[in-house]
């Protein structure tokens, strides 16, 4: 049978060049092969879909929706708003075929979706340098990118686990809720360690946050989590639960103390003010170096954001918590990028073959999407034997890449553009609506200036 570019056999898969092979026509692998095909490189698309189906897409267009049909806001004073401005400074043609399909949805970028996934399926398939192939492709491209999403296939996971170990490639989200610490109430919250031993990590940025319940709050608390709305999904998203990713709610229903013996026991954490423990005590962990983000340890949740929202606020000293990250238990294939890619998400052996999309460790159409775009933007630059770049900290986009690469080997999850991520302001500004407008003109000005400096503009056609 002709395949094409291909040489191949049980162990080995050859990428003929000077083609450059991008793994995975959805939202990332999409806008890595535009980038690239628009700095003059010839490029291969492949996609399984069309030969293979998935338990989630319903055709074989490129770019194709399985989920909502938003890609959230567009001000800039939201953080998905600013990563979307940022993507544009750069040349998305994912948004730009988003603006296309818009329909009415306030001030998130609502899009019909098949208009939407036609337009940039037809853009790539058009592009004289675009060459899509229909085929499931089950080892790593030289050079290339692969972007095969959360339904990874089989196949091509196993090759990844092999390149670079088997603990490397998770299977499931456990994902616990994270909250911005200038929310948390501090007169209620205490800091402390379990029996006040501290690992190295505590030692550096402080001990764990601690709510304590009294037990009037704490039986208030399990009656909520337990009648709250869960979140129910695709099929194959439903996870065969097991210990180290039951949900909170779940471990709730198994008995009224069950929270009191796991990731809520009191035991070793006496509150310094009154001199005893409480009744249960939720924790939290330190999320990001400068103390910004703080995981609820131990709260993965099926629970709908709103319900994460009303019953995690029952929490003492979470009553005004902002949300940086909401939980979830969801089918994801994803790598733990901090602990086995470089940081610009190649292979470290292999600097022409980058990874993009949730496979990397984020989470959302736009994330995704602007992982595609950089891997493009890099992977010319390694071809052209120039160093990769990645935008300043004070940029959504650059703050992304900095988490994938300095978050916690071991406590690694996927992650969402939120403000948390970005480098604060050299001064305080009380209002928070004001403080983003600031963080968000700041990381503009300075993503145009990074872009010019490496002449990266691109406009998609």
């Amino acid at each position: 049978m002709d395949r094409g570019p291909w040489t191949t056999d049980e162990h080995y898969l050859h990428f003929m060049r000077p083609d450059v092979h991008i793994i995975g026509g959805g939202l990332a692998g999409s806008e890595a092969a535009w980038q690239l095909a628009e700095r003059g490189h010839q490029v291969v698309l492949h996609e399984m879909r069309g030969v293979r189906g998935t338990p989630a897409h319903k055709t074989d267009r490129l770019a194709e929706l399985v989920c909502s049909n938003t890609f959230k806001s567009t001000e800039t004073s939201n953080a998905h708003g600013l990563l979307k401005a940022e993507m544009r400074l750069l040349g998305s043609v994912v948004l730009a075929a988003a603006d296309e399909a818009r329909v009415p949805g306030g001030s998130a970028l609502t899009v019909d979706r098949d208009v939407f996934s036609a337009g940039v399926h037809d853009r790539i398939v058009a592009h004289p340098r675009i060459r899509v192939v229909r085929e499931e492709v089950t080892a790593l491209p030289d050079p290339g990118i692969v972007a095969t999403g959360p339904l990874t296939s089989d196949a091509l996971a196993q090759s990844i686990r092999a390149r670079l170990g088997m603990s490397s490639l998770a299977f499931y989200d456990a994902i616990a809720p994270i909250v911005s610490r200038e929310s948390i109430d501090e007169s209620t919250v205490f800091l402390a360690s379990r029996y006040g031993k501290e690992t190295m990590a505590d030692a550096e940025g402080g001990a764990y946050l601690n709510c304590p319940f009294t037990r009037e709050q704490y039986e208030a608390f399990i009656d909520a989590i337990i009648a709250a709305d869960q979140h129910h999904g695709h099929e194959f998203d439903e996870v065969p639960y097991f210990e180290g990713c039951m949900p909170v709610e779940e471990m709730a229903r198994r008995g009224r103390e069950t929270l009191r013996f796991g990731p809520m026991k009191p035991v070793g954490l006496r509150d310094p003010r009154t001199g005893r423990e409480a009744h249960a005590i939720a924790q939290l962990r330190m999320e990001d170096r400068a103390g910004r983000m703080w995981n609820l340890v131990g709260f993965q949740t099926r629970l709908r954001i709103p319900e994460q929202q009303r019953v995690f606020r029952m929490i003492p000293g979470l009553e005004n918590a902002e949300f940086l990250r909401y939980g979830s238990i969801h089918r994801n294939s994803y790598i733990n990028s901090p602990a086995s890619l470089t940081p610009y998400l190649s292979l470290r052996d292999a600097p022409a073959t980058l990874f993009a999309g949730q496979l990397t460790g984020v989470e959302g159409y736009t994330e995704s999407t602007a992982t595609g775009l950089v891997a493009g933007i890099n992977l010319d630059r390694v071809l052209r034997g120039e160093e990769p770049v990645l935008p300043p900290t004070t940029t959504m986009l650059g703050a992304l890449y900095r988490y994938l690469r300095e978050a916690d080997p071991a406590h690694f999850q996927p992650m969402n553009a939120n403000f948390g991520l970005v480098d604060d302001l050299p001064s305080r500004v009380r209002d928070k609506r004001a403080k983003r407008e600031q963080i968000a003109e700041r990381a503009l000005a300075e993503l145009a200036r990074w872009r010019d400096a490496h002449a990266l503009a691109g406009v998609p056609s």
